[in-house]
């Protein structure tokens, strides 16, 4: 029996954007464990599982259920040993922590600041329009129309603050060396988030980190290009 994958989506149901669960399909992917995803709406999310979480992405695989991206890669390396690591030891677990608060720090915000923010509105059922706007304006105590504005100017700062991504990645094909690791994932999970929900491209071609995107898109069978950039 196949996983269950639940992610998140919006009016199409096609189209996960969630950067979380991005990690955790890159990360069955990464496994080769065979798995079906489930739809969710940001209004359907508390119904998963019968309310088993209050968060997507949830797995359950046969009896277990997991929630979280980074405890379902952990749960995947444990029940699944004989298959590619994501973590390379405990080494690479603990320095994948590192690397998921350095992207919820560098990388989130600013994406969650920018164009997207509306574009994901934009793109959800009307029901999860009125919850997205309604919870998000009251974090940001104004529309989310305001909340956009001059992204484009803060681009050039987000840059430099991708830098020192970009010096690894000058270095070596991917976070994890000569092969990807769940720290991979994570990262990359961001910038799909970018892809999928806008055409905004935050990267120039040349960039190193766009070239390792792009590899990471190609990984696992192009498991990433199953959705289309937005257009």
């Amino acid at each position: 029996m196949s996983i269950l994958l639940y992610e998140l989506v919006g009016a199409d149901a096609a189209r996960p954007f969630s950067p979380h669960c991005w990690k955790a399909r890159m990360a069955l992917a990464h496994k080769g464990l065979g798995f079906a995803t489930v739809p969710v709406p940001f209004t359907e999310v508390p119904t998963v599982e019968d309310g088993f979480a209050t968060i997507v992405p949830v797995i359950r695989d046969g009896d277990h259920r997991v929630a979280d991206s980074f405890a379902i890669a952990e749960y995947l390396d444990a029940a699944y040993p004989d298959r590619p690591t994501l973590f390379g030891g405990e080494g690479g677990r603990a320095l994948s922590r590192f690397v998921e608060s350095w992207t919820q720090r560098t990388i989130h915000p600013f994406v969650s600041t920018s164009r997207a923010l509306v574009s994901i509105h934009d793109s959800l059922a009307e029901p999860d329009r009125v919850y997205f706007r309604q919870t998000r304006e009251k974090v940001f105590g104004k529309p989310l129309e305001e909340v956009v504005v001059g992204d484009e100017a803060r681009l050039e700062e987000f840059g430099k603050k991708l830098n020192p991504l970009r010096s690894l990645l000058e270095k070596q094909a991917f976070l994890g060396g000569d092969t990807p690791l769940f720290a991979d994932y994570i990262v990359f999970g961001a910038f799909q988030w970018l892809r999928v929900v806008t055409p905004w491209q935050v990267l120039e071609a040349k960039d190193p980190v766009a070239a390792w995107f792009e590899r990471c898109l190609d990984l696992h069978g192009g498991e990433g290009r199953k959705v289309s950039a937005a257009a």
